[in-house]
């Protein structure tokens, strides 16, 4: 499941530095958000979009459908969102 999140300028603060113009973590919480908003400095016009793949990048455990090591579940995701966007 993919949905939008928020990119409001509030969330800017987070990548905020001191020492350089921005930081690429924004802490403990929101880290996609502040991922995003990372990226979004850069963009500038060109369209784009961060997929938040960490969390489900790596299983830990075996489990009964799926192997200890690299899941491949974000692959899976992405072709279904370009299946849907290409309809």
């Amino acid at each position: 499941k993919m949905w939008r999140l928020p990119l409001d300028e509030e969330y800017k603060e987070s990548i905020r530095s001191n020492i350089a113009d921005i930081m690429n973590t924004g802490g403990r919480y929101g880290g996609a958000i502040t991922a995003a908003m990372f990226l979004k400095e850069f963009a500038e016009e060109t369209p784009w979009i961060h997929l938040d793949i960490a969390g489900t990048a790596w299983m830990e455990d075996n489990k009964a459908w799926i192997a200890k090591g690299p899941s491949g579940i974000a692959l899976r995701s992405l072709v279904e969102f370009v299946k849907d966007f290409a309809a």
